[in-house]
């Protein structure tokens, strides 16, 4: 199983990285918080990965951090929840945020992710409560990426948002009225907030 990856970033977007290492490009699925602290393309990367097989597929998921990574494999423990959903649950919010969260109940912080309704919310809690004491509360998040240019951070804000399964006309007014608000215009802080707003 491929447990770490290094190599060229050939292509990054919000929910995906193409790394190329001894000639192979590898498509590997990552989270929006991964995303964020890529480097440019054509910079060496190193991701930690989880190899999910199943019948008819194999696929590779991507992390900056182990705590990204181990955060990611206690959700797929979760019944019913694949890792798509998984990925859509780290994107939500932070990894350290995300455990506070579910160490402290709070159903309505995460019914506000796309995807999760209470039922599933609240199994999260049930299942995982008491299984994170190897993450710390503080967990570093990775490094931002050096601000883009205005138009492909907005164009990027978007296409995650509706990767996370917004309707692309509530993700365009959700980021107009973060941008309205002041916020700093790069992709991490734009994007939250965005988040915020979308419903």
């Amino acid at each position: 199983m491929i447990a770490h990856l290094k190599g060229t970033l050939l292509e990054k977007h919000p929910n995906q990285a193409i790394v190329e290492a001894a000639g192979v490009g590898y498509d590997v699925t990552i989270p929006v918080s991964t995303y964020s602290g890529l480097p440019e393309t054509g910079a060496e990367v190193r991701l930690r990965i989880h190899t999910h097989v199943r019948e008819d597929s194999l696929a590779l998921f991507g992390f900056a951090t182990s705590e990204e990574k181990t955060l990611f494999e206690k959700l797929i423990s979760v019944s019913g929840i694949g890792p798509k959903l998984a990925v859509t649950v780290l994107s939500g919010l932070p990894a350290a945020s995300l455990v506070q969260i579910i160490r402290g109940g709070d159903v309505q912080q995460l019914v506000r992710i796309p995807g999760i309704g209470k039922k599933t919310a609240e199994r999260i809690i049930l299942e995982l409560r008491d299984k994170l004491d190897l993450l710390p509360s503080g967990a570093a998040a990775p490094g931002v990426a050096p601000p883009m240019p205005r138009s492909a951070v907005e164009e990027d804000v978007l296409s995650a948002l509706v990767n996370l399964g917004c309707q692309r006309p509530a993700a365009e007014a959700a980021l107009r009225k973060a941008l309205a608000s002041g916020i700093a215009a790069e992709f991490d802080p734009l994007f939250r907030r965005a988040l915020e707003l979308v419903r």
